[in-house]
Order: C-alpha cells, then structure tokens, then sequence
C-alpha cells in the first residue's frame, strides 16, 4: 500500500525537477509554480506592448518616416517577432528544454531593450531633432533596428514556450490537474493583458509627453523583473524532457512512407510497429492511438522482413505508430493555422491603422490632456480583462446546458466566434472612417490636422478585437498545445505564433499593393499621409470580406477536423 501511495505521489507524464528528479505531485508545480510563471509573463508583456504599441509613431516621429513606410516597418518587425519562435521552439523540444530556453533567451531580451533604451536616449546615438523635426543618420537608424531585431530574437525563444511550460505545471494523466491547466491558459491571457493595460495607458503617455529615453528604460526595467520572476521560480517547476530533434523523427517518417510507397497497409491497424511495453520512445511522451485519416504515412509502420536484418529496425525504414501519428498531427493542424493568419491581419491593424486614424481626431480629455493615438489599444485591452473571466464564469456554464461539452464548445468553436466578430470589428473601423469622412467634405476641413471628432469613437472597433482575442486566441493557443503530440508542443506553439507573423507580413503586402494600385495616374490612393484625402474606408471594407471568406472556409476545415487521443505512459 506505502508503494502505491509513493507512487501517486509522482507525475505520471513523464516530467522531472530541474535536478533530473521525478516530479513530486506535492512539491512542485501546479499553480504555486504558475505563479511565477505568470509574473515573468505579465512583466514580459509590459516590456514588449510598451516598446511596440507606440514604435509607428516614434519611427514617424523620431526616424522622419512616412505613414506608409512606417507602418510597414512595425508590421514586418511585428512579424519577425512571430517567425523567430520556430528557432525558439526547436531548440526547446530538441535540446534545451523549455526552462533553459526562456532563461537563456531572457538574457538577450534585457541586452536588446539596453540597446534600445540607449539608442533613444544618449547624445550620438539618438537622432538630433529641430523644430518639431529630427534628422537620423544612417547609423542612428540602424542602432535603432538592430536593437529592435535583437528583441525578435530574444522574443522567439520566449514566446513558443512559456504558454506551454505553464500547462506542463498539470500533469497530463491526472484527471484533477487537467481541469486546472484549461484555468491556466485564462490566466495566462489576463496575466498579458495587464501588461499590455499598462503598457498602453502609462507607458505610452510617458513616451509621448516625458521622453522617449524613459518610455523605452521602464519596459527594459520590466524585463529585467521578469527574469528574476522566473528564475525564483526553479525548485517549483516541472520539466518535460527534450525528445530529439522532431524534424528528424517527421522526416524519417515521410522517407520510410516513400520507400514504401507499394506496400499495402493492413487492415487489422494492431499489426503495425509500435514498441510492446507501455511507454514510448520518445522522451517525455505519450504514446498516440492509430487514427485512419492521411493512411499514406501509415506505410512507415508497416513491418516487412526486411526491416529487421540486423536486430534493430532502421528508423529510416520502420517507425512506430506514435511517430507516423506525431506527423499526421501537425499535417492536420496546419488548415486550422492557415486560417488564423486572416485573423491576425485584422488583428495588426490595432498597431498601424487604427492608430494613424486615431492621429487625425480628438485626442483631448478635457482642457489641458491629451490622450496619445496608440494609448486607445488600452481599450483592447480592458475588453480582454472584461471578457476572459467572462466567458469563463457565465459563457461557458450557459452554453454548457446546451452542448453537453465540459468547456461549453469545443476548441475549434470558440475559435470560429472569434472570427465572426472580428468581421464586425473591421465593419465598425470601416463606418467611423466613413463618418470622418462626411464631416471633413462637409466642413471643407481636408488640410486640418485634427478633425473635431472625439477619438473616443475609436471605441467600440478596439473593444471589438479584444472580445475576438479572447474567442479565437486563446482558443488557438489551447488547442495547439491539446493537439500536438507531447515532444513537440514548444514546435505546434511556435506555428500557432506564426500566423501572427503571417498576418503582419500580409497587412504589409496588402498595404503595399493597395497604396500601388490606388496611387495610379497621380491619385493619392486610399491611404495617404493626409488621410482627409484618402479612403481609408475603403482598406476597412477589404479587411472585412477577406475576413468574411476566411470564416466561411474555417466552418469547412473544423467540420473534417480529427481531435487526437493519447494512451501509455511517459517515461
């Protein structure tokens, strides 16, 4: 009986403390070690949101750049911060593990915001302005970039991980702790949100009225503070084991499908290779049932005499079910990534054009201040606060009456909510613009600076895209991190980033071919640096029916979708 007592008291999923030990249920994670999680994230957020929700107005401001050049450039560095989680992520699921990860790429992060802080603030390195107007030299500006660079590559080994490494805190096999690790991703969510809250608000008005110098120094601070966070943290965490390189174990999938490509898969799905004993051979995962979709890849679990001439099967010739599984995973994952790459591209509006529409109105709050443009995003924010707990507390227990299901709808539900609402947002940004407009050709008012309008119009669109965050976000980072199979988790989280990256890049392209296309014959298109003489409107309604054919064609690709199901021990 003591045996089996002792033997609960350990995680049955295969994680260790930082010493190597097994995990002891009672003295590390759950959430006194999210704790800590939570706090590096929030200071972390601070940091990222407070650097790059006002960056398009400081490269306006203090790098002279147009509207459009400007804008471009945030959405493509906002981009790059997305793609570099897939270094991150491979590096923590092959090597490092998801703790030496986030803590090595913690230290480049602080060098990054140093860099930053000391190119907006120290005499030679900050551009010299006059008038109202700074003059950058080509090695101002590049300072600038490669500070900005280095924080992408700081934020890819973070990003892909520390969702992940928070939900790694419950273990997987016992059936309490699982119902905690839904809890987790809200909370993880809110603990962003606060950052971001903050960073919106104070942050930005610091940059904009106090100094640029001190607007960057605070979330260098801030990142700082979430390292000591994390760190403090160590003795508490559990640690999934890195399981080799996956890219290795998918490829020798696809070679081994193809060499036997004219093999025949049985019918009895018993007989393909899979290890005899409960655990897996990958480290720190679980073993995957046999699903009948993508039954080519079958063909590498399939045994042939050949495969065994010399006692041990060739990896590349013979793999088991759970490899062939792991790939069909990620294949089946990637219809549900592409169509959060639309969605993302609504989403970067909120840093480029919501905020140089925003430029154009009344910023006043009453006589004497004065909101910044890129100060509004603190409205997403509070939306994300507002709605996180309640669809948690009241969304869920109300839909759960009618759906049976324990979270109220599936992952793939609350993702397809998000996007319709994110079809309003941009319907709501397209109806102010056109008001805007009516008031500018009514008063003759095309070269006045701000047009007498409260920017607090700008309202209900930010609100908008925080309530779709909470539907198709953390829908998103909860169902990539359900869906992919145990070893490769860091991998499927850096995939979901990307369509963030995607969307960026795509809002950069879409711009860029709009301002081409409409700029024809010496127009000044729909977004010109005096937007009274644009169409700004026009980019909104665009927007809104990509992202109208985006939610049509995701209803598609949930309703084939195959939800994985895991079986055995970790070992």
């Amino acid at each position: 009986m003591d045996i089996m007592a002792e033997e609960d008291i350990y995680t049955k999923d295969g994680k260790v403390t930082i010493r190597g030990d097994p995990a002891d249920k009672t003295k590390t994670g759950n959430w006194k070690a999210c704790r800590f999680i939570l706090g590096n994230e929030g200071c972390e957020m601070l940091a990222f949101y407070g650097m790059g929700a006002n960056l398009v107005n400081y490269l306006k401001i203090r790098l002279n750049q147009g509207s459009v050049a400007a804008s471009n450039n945030v959405t493509n560095w906002s981009g790059t911060c997305y793609i570099t989680p897939l270094i991150g992520a491979f590096l923590a699921d092959s090597y490092l593990g998801r703790y030496w990860t986030i803590a090595i790429f913690l230290v480049v992060y602080v060098l990054g915001m140093t860099l930053l802080t000391l190119s907006a603030s120290v005499p030679g390195l900050k551009p010299s302005c006059e008038n109202d107007k700074c003059h950058p030299s080509t090695s101002q500006t590049a300072a600038c970039f490669a500070a900005l660079y280095l924080i992408a590559l700081a934020v890819g080994g973070i990003k892909p991980c520390v969702s992940s490494f928070g939900a790694d805190q419950f273990d997987e096999t016992d059936e309490a702790e699982r119902k905690k690790k839904s809890s987790f991703f809200t909370w993880f969510f809110l603990s962003i949100n606060i950052g971001a809250l903050i960073a919106s608000s104070v942050l930005v008005w610091i940059q904009m009225n106090v100094g640029w110098g001190w607007g960057f120094g605070i979330p260098a601070v801030a990142v700082a503070i979430a390292m000591v966070f994390f760190l403090s943290g160590t003795r508490l965490y559990r640690i999934q084991k890195p399981g080799g390189s996956p890219l290795r174990r998918i490829a020798q999938v696809i070679v081994a499908s193809f060499r036997k490509m004219n093999v025949e898969v049985p019918a009895d799905k018993t007989h393909l290779h899979e290890t005899a004993d409960a655990e897996c051979t990958i480290k720190g995962s679980l073993k995957l049932e046999h699903t009948d979709e993508l039954q080519f890849f079958d063909k590498a679990a399939v045994e042939i005499p050949t495969d065994n001439i010399r006692g041990n099967p060739d990896p590349w010739c013979l793999c088991t079910v759970t490899q062939v599984e792991e790939l069909k995973s990620i294949v089946r994952l990637l219809p549900v990534w592409a169509s959060g790459v639309v969605f993302s591209m609504v989403y970067s509006q909120m840093s480029t054009m919501f905020v140089i529409q925003g430029n154009t109105l009344d910023q006043h709050m009453g006589p004497h201040f004065k909101i910044p443009s890129a100060s509004l995003s603190l409205f997403n924010t509070l939306s994300g606060i507002f709605w996180a707990p309640v669809y948690d507390r009241v969304i869920v227990p109300y839909a759960r009456k009618y759906t049976g299901r324990v979270r109220g709808f599936s992952q793939l539900q609350r993702m397809g909510i998000g996007l319709v609402i994110s079809i309003f947002s941009m319907v709501v940004a397209g109806v102010l613009e056109l008001i805007r407009l009516a008031i500018v050709k009514r008063n003759n008012y095309y070269d006045l600076e701000y047009i007498p309008m409260t920017i607090f119009w700008q309202v209900p669109q930010y609100f908008l895209v925080g309530c779709a965050e909470v539907f198709t976000f953390v829908g998103q980072l909860e169902f990539f991190y359900d869906q992919a199979p145990d070893a490769i988790r860091s991998l499927c989280s850096a995939l979901s980033l990307t369509t963030v990256a995607l969307g960026n890049y795509l809002s950069t392209l879409l711009v860029t071919i709009v301002t081409k296309v409409t700029t024809q014959n010496g127009k000044l298109g729909w977004i010109p640096d005096n937007l009274n003489r644009g169409h700004l409107d026009y980019f909104y309604w665009l927007l809104a029916i990509l992202s109208l054919i985006n939610f049509l064609v995701f209803l598609w690709i949930a309703k084939w979708y195959t939800y994985k199901k895991a079986i055995g021990v970790a070992h």
